[in-house]
């Protein structure tokens, strides 16, 4: 319960503070920005001969920004949330999308487009998340399980509000995991409970795994048509001490094609590849494995 509160806490600080910043103006240096849409998806079939199962399933994001810029200072400051279910036939509500991630850098001007800059960033989700494939009961993430912790020192060049690139060869990644029972499995990298001969309990798992490497993140905002906008953000990281030649990617790309101030269709996807992560396919086979997620959506959607 204390996480929870502490998480709460934690976002609603986020959000008073981008909602304090006053409106986008020229003459300011605060420039604030909010988008969010929700889209929902249902079925329902009465003696339908072709077969097929009732269903309902509705996915919500909100992206939030507030940016200063004023002489030599530049301050971005995004985040980025998202969540959906399904309840399909007769199996149980189901989760489909899950995200927090929450982005601050800092810049001094160096000059010619580059700051010296200094980034920090969290990433966790709001609810448990199970292997159906195993059992609906099976949790394999939760609040804070894992969540991760990034802070970095390096240069970025944002060469205008739309474009940046960060590259810091001295940056900083704690992974966290919360939970008890998944730290002893050795979840997402960190070091297992230790048992002994007889299978006795010597040593709880970690919940931490601190990493010290190179990291690029990269954000664009690009308007491709005159009511399609699309919004990328990559990020790349290497261990200098162990594996280095393992490159973790994490890469979000969110398409929006506006019908009109209201309705939109939405496609997001995330790729994701973590050496430290551990998935076991269909032959019981174990080890990193690339990520893909995508949720495509038409409902309502507000921008400010």
């Amino acid at each position: 319960m204390k996480k929870i509160h502490f998480l709460t806490f934690t976002l609603l600080i986020f959000v008073l503070a981008v909602s304090a910043q006053p409106d986008a103006d020229t003459t300011r240096p605060w420039k604030k920005g909010m988008e969010t849409g929700l889209g929902i998806t249902q079925v329902s079939l009465i003696n339908w001969a072709s077969g097929g199962d009732n269903s309902l399933a509705g996915n919500a994001f909100i992206n939030i920004t507030a940016n200063y810029s004023k002489g030599k200072h530049n301050w971005d400051n995004s985040g980025q949330f998202a969540f959906g279910l399904i309840k399909n036939g007769e199996q149980g509500l189901r989760k489909t999308d899950d995200k927090i991630d929450l982005l601050s850098k800092y810049g001094y001007k160096a000059g010619n487009h580059w700051f010296y800059s200094a980034l920090a960033g969290f990433k966790t989700q709001f609810a448990n998340g199970y292997d159906y494939k195993v059992s609906d009961s099976v949790v394999v993430s939760k609040l804070l399980a894992p969540a991760y912790l990034m802070m970095g020192l390096g240069m970025d060049y944002k060469p205008s509000e739309n474009f940046s690139v960060f590259i810091s060869a001295l940056t900083a990644r704690l992974t966290v995991v919360s939970d008890e029972k998944l730290a002893d499995a050795g979840a997402f990298g960190v070091a297992p409970a230790q048992y002994d001969d007889n299978g006795n309990l010597l040593q709880h798992g970690s919940s931490t795994l601190l990493q010290l490497g190179a990291s690029v993140v990269s954000d664009l905002k690009a308007k491709l048509m005159e009511n399609i906008t699309l919004q990328t953000r990559l990020q790349l990281f290497t261990d200098y001490l162990k594996d280095p030649q393992n490159i973790d990617i994490d890469w979000k790309v969110m398409v929006v094609l506006k019908v009109n101030k209201y309705i939109s269709a939405n496609i997001a996807t995330n790729l994701i590849y973590d050496d430290n992560i551990t998935i076991t396919d269909k032959e019981g086979r174990s080890g990193p494995r690339t990520q893909f997620k995508e949720v495509f959506g038409i409902g309502f959607n507000y921008k400010i």
